[in-house]
């Protein structure tokens, strides 16, 4: 998963990377993206590995892309090359400024930022559309393919996000391709001062995020980073001053798999045990092709166990005997634990 972590100049993003991934990048470069992946902690990898002894053991991962932040007044809206670099992430996470920063001007405004980053993906997005409309008109494209185009175009000139509209609704496979920010996840990170980083969105920032299709978590970066330089012990005592019950990183990450609807799903042997993130409602055969091409060309049946189901027998062959296996066809929807081996032929 390839998350761009975008916003303003001053917001504190490069600090939200740097706490994010472990890194420690200059704040205030305006270079290129830059890149940490890290590990999404599952106390269900570290029980199966208990149990196989494997050789690797392998957990899901999250890419955070840094893309740098437009430098001056958000006024001035972002620039080609800033959109083209937004454009490029899978989901986007918009940092905003809650606390004084002396290196700009005037008092913070996370309302205000959060309205003009919403504007300019609309005013983007409508740019692509409207042309992309135009050229289905003058090429006499199908009706359906010139009507999903009518539909993106009203809802932003409604200033509506696409990500707004029900997957029954917009053709998406038409739109694919095109760049489109209203249509990419969004999660909204208020970036606040020590003092204020435990409590709750609420207001009119908090509906506005809601009304947006997006989700919203409020931290301190900078005491988040230093807290992510802790021993484990020295983490949570350190938290539980602050307020609060877990890591910025380790609420990031359930608030994207709840946003991106993601599960894990995990393959498991004496030489790895893997988990592999999958969207909810992918079937095995599709499922089978996140493991490698292979089993998605030549898919004959997926064995699956439930991974509560595993612990509570043991192991593979306590499974089997308790006739708990269960074999399973190209369309079976993967759960999330699920423990599956792929049977195929190519």
């Amino acid at each position: 998963m390839k998350i761009g972590l975008v916003g303003f100049a001053g917001s504190g993003k490069t600090t939200v990377f740097n706490t994010m991934t472990g890194l420690d990048v200059p704040v205030g470069y305006g270079g290129d993206v830059r890149l940490g992946t890290v590990r999404v902690p599952d106390k269900r990898i570290d029980a199966l590995t208990k149990i196989f002894l494997p050789k690797k053991r392998t957990y899901a991962e999250i890419s955070f892309c840094d893309v740098p932040g437009e430098h001056g007044s958000h006024k001035r809206g972002l620039s080609p090359r800033g959109l083209q670099q937004i454009r490029d992430q899978e989901a986007l996470c918009l940092v905003l400024q809650d606390f004084n920063n002396p290196a700009l001007e005037g008092a913070p405004d996370p309302l205000l930022d959060l309205e003009s980053f919403h504007t300019e993906c609309i005013f983007a997005d409508l740019e692509i559309i409207e042309k992309r409309l135009d050229r289905a008109r003058k090429e006499q494209a199908d009706a359906h393919e010139i009507a999903t185009f009518e539909l993106a175009q009203a809802n932003l000139e409604a200033e509506r996000p696409l990500r707004l509209i029900p997957d029954p609704d917009l053709d998406r496979s038409l739109i694919k391709g095109y760049g489109i920010l209203t249509d990419r996840p969004l999660l909204v990170v208020v970036n606040r001062d020590e003092e204020h980083a435990s409590n709750a969105l609420t207001g009119t920032l908090d509906a506005r995020i809601r009304e947006f299709g997006a989700a919203g978590l409020t931290l301190c970066a900078s005491i988040e980073a230093d807290i992510a330089g802790m021993e484990p012990g020295d983490q949570k005592e350190f938290l539980a001053d602050l307020g609060l019950k877990e890591s910025a990183l380790s609420r990031f990450i359930r608030s994207a798999y709840e946003l991106l609807d993601l599960i894990s799903f995990f393959t498991v042997g004496d030489d790895e045990v893997r988990a592999w993130t999958i969207r909810r409602g992918t079937n095995a055969h599709r499922a089978a092709g996140k493991i490698h091409s292979d089993l998605e060309r030549g898919f004959i049946r997926a064995e699956v166990t439930p991974y509560e189901v595993f612990m509570d027998y043991g192991s593979e062959s306590a499974v089997k005997d308790a006739g708990k296996l269960q074999v399973e066809g190209k369309n079976y929807l993967v759960s999330d634990g699920d423990i599956m081996h792929v049977r195929f032929n190519v």
